[in-house]
């Protein structure tokens, strides 16, 4: 009788002991699941690599400290950080203070009380710092900085991907094994989007000198790791793109609400004449935006026109419209994934540059304006749009018109991903089958009508 099973409301007990270790795995598979997205969502198939390195550089102690260099690097290859500019915080370990920084300021000094004589620039244990302005005093600047926290990407230009800060610490250790790493690590750039991880010490940077025949290396070196995010920079998209062809008449608008409708009752109609009002294009502390009212609310449009079709070439339209009345974008992007990108003959009024982060793959590229001519989109009205033209030469194995071909697969501005038409809706070629049957009835019709008039 003990090896009669017991039953549990009417269902065998080993199945329910099978059900409950199944939800059992189903709660841990969750609970790692859900430990392992927020860190999957920085995640960029366009640029698997891209992220902003911060590094410390330890040049020298002092009596309670060190003096160090701090280089902030965007490696990412389409995304800048744009005015205002980034903004950086983090968490001191014990009770360092900054005695002086020079390229750069904390935005507050916080409680210095305690200190007689020499005043520290910031004692706060979370402080946050800013880059400074174009023009300060030469004593004030440092090397790669004053730009008013802009950084370019690093695929539009490297050299100007770069700021840098020279910062001395007091209270705290004066040697390798003393020294605690600060904690938690923010970045804005300007807004959220970015997640720091935690400082790691990694080999001590390698310096050369001006002559290039001696080599001197830092006394310490960590790095912090920062990457980017959409899902935690807005919860809508900042773009959408609409579609045209030359052969068919239909366009294909951005999707109604593309970028939500959060400002459909704060919105400006291209007519209005509030527009006439003084400081309408003055950007706000916030951030808050002044969209133009359309159907799509967003901020920027891309426009994709098939333009021209020749035999061994064909011709695309692209152009870009800030619909923001706050917002000027300063070394703007534009990336598109097509696959005749690997065939660009020639691209008209902006540069290109082809990205390839899978070599054996080259579907990728990037747009951006030339220096002093068009790098400079302007905030919503008749100046608020660039343009170009793109020409590629056809590849008979693959070249099509048919089923949405000749439209991107995807398209960013500024490092963030924009809202595409569903594929349904994209302009079709003409059906040789309408034509077809027009012919036949437009015959019928005719030869109806002559019987009827011989009748």
């Amino acid at each position: 009788m003990f090896q009669k099973r017991i039953s549990f409301k009417g269902k065998d007990y080993s199945q329910q002991c099978q059900l409950l270790f199944s939800l059992a795995k189903l709660t841990f598979f969750a609970v790692v699941l859900s430990s392992v997205l927020p860190h999957a969502d920085a995640f960029d198939p366009l640029d698997p690599f891209g992220n902003i390195t911060i590094k410390w550089d330890v040049m020298s102690w002092t009596p309670d400290g060190y003096v160090a260099v701090v280089t902030m690097n965007n490696f990412q290859m389409y995304r800048h950080i744009m005015s205002p500019g980034w903004t950086l915080g983090w968490n001191w370990p014990k009770k360092e203070v900054i005695w002086s920084i020079v390229g750069s300021q904390t935005t507050e000094q916080g409680d210095c009380s305690k200190f007689k004589g020499n005043v520290p620039h910031c004692c706060k244990r979370d402080p946050v710092l800013v880059d400074l302005l174009p023009g300060v005093p030469y004593n004030q600047q440092f090397s790669n900085c004053c730009k008013g926290g802009v950084l370019a990407s690093w695929g539009e230009d490297p050299s100007e991907s770069v700021s840098s800060f020279q910062i001395s610490v007091g209270l705290a250790g004066t040697s390798n094994k003393t020294v605690k790493l600060p904690k938690n690590f923010t970045l804005l750039g300007p807004g959220p989007g970015y997640t720091c991880g935690p400082a790691k010490i990694v080999p001590s940077t390698v310096f050369l000198t001006a002559d290039h025949r001696r080599k001197t290396q830092a006394l310490m070196t960590w790095n912090v790791t920062c990457t980017y995010s959409q899902f935690l920079s807005s919860k809508y998209p900042s773009c959408c793109v609409s579609f045209s062809t030359f052969y068919n008449d239909t366009i294909t608008p951005c999707p109604s609400c593309a970028c939500g409708c959060n400002h459909k009752h704060n919105c400006i109609m291209g007519d209005s004449e509030k527009l006439k009002r003084k400081g309408i294009n003055t950007p706000r502390k916030d951030n808050e935006p002044l969209l133009q009212c359309t159907h799509h609310m967003c901020p920027i449009r891309v426009h994709w026109h098939v333009k021209l079709n020749y035999k061994d070439y064909w011709r695309v339209k692209i152009a870009i419209t800030n619909f923001n009345y706050r917002q000027n974008h300063t070394h703007w992007t534009l990336v598109a994934q097509h696959p005749n990108l690997n065939n660009v003959t020639q691209v008209f009024s902006f540069d290109y540059k082809p990205l390839v982060p899978y070599q054996s793959i080259n579907d990728t590229g990037m747009f951006y304006g030339m220096k002093f001519y068009n790098d400079l989109l302007m905030e919503a009205g008749p100046s608020g749009n660039v343009q170009s033209e793109v020409l590629m030469q056809k590849d008979k194995n693959t070249f099509t018109l048919k089923s949405g071909w000749g439209f991107p697969r995807r398209v960013y501005f500024n490092g963030d991903e924009c809202k595409l038409p569903p594929p349904d809706s994209y302009p079709i070629l003409p059906n040789s089958a309408e034509k077809g049957t027009f012919s036949f009835s437009s015959t019928a019709i005719y030869t109806i009508l002559m019987i009827f008039l011989a009748w």
